[in-house]
């Protein structure tokens, strides 16, 4: 395998670790499942870190990195709401939030045209924030009441992000899609 392929075999992975990380938090095995997790985290960085040093960036690993972070986050929410360490509100929240961006870039690509997507400042800290989320419910020596109670204010942040980088998205994609609209003239230009 070239080097340069690196990157996106790191990215693939980690998609490959969402599996053992979910079945161990289901099996209430929340260190292993941290430690994979914690893998995982060191994998995002180590391959970003790859691609943007190297110029080993590709389209394929444009969209691998984004789609094996929405997974691990939703499957690895999804079991800790399973075992009652995170509200499920909160994955109801991301699952909404990651639907309307993956419908919105379906519509734009069908409707406008190609698009490159690119994370916002917003989207990454709502991820970090996620994560941080993750970890702490994680943490196997705390009981679920406490960490119900330790990491409420996190937990209402992390809302509050998912619904502001939500609400970005569409509104950056909204006024793209527009200002496309407006230079094709609009309705005129399907005729």
């Amino acid at each position: 395998m070239p080097w340069r392929h690196l990157p996106n075999a790191l990215t693939v992975a980690r998609l490959v670790l969402v599996v053992p990380i979910t079945l161990a938090v289901l099996d209430g095995r929340y260190g292993v499942a941290l430690v994979l997790v914690a893998i995982a985290g060191v994998s995002d960085v180590v391959d970003g870190f790859l691609a943007r040093w190297f110029g080993w960036q590709s389209r394929l690993g444009g969209l691998l990195d984004p789609v094996a972070d929405k997974v691990l986050i939703t499957c690895v929410l999804f079991a800790l709401v399973i075992v009652a360490r995170v509200p499920w509100w909160l994955f109801v929240a991301v699952l909404g939030r990651d639907l309307v961006i993956a419908g919105g870039a379906l519509a734009y690509r069908m409707i406008i045209g190609p698009f490159e997507a690119r994370p916002s400042v917003l989207s990454k800290l709502t991820t970090l924030v996620l994560l941080a989320v993750m970890v702490i419910a994680l943490l196997p020596w705390q009981d679920a009441q406490a960490l119900a109670r330790g990491s409420h204010g996190l937990v209402l942040l992390a809302l509050v992000l998912v619904f502001a980088s939500g609400a970005g998205y569409v509104d950056e994609w909204g006024r793209a899609a527009a200002r496309t609209w407006r230079a094709r003239g609009g309705a005129d230009a399907e005729s």
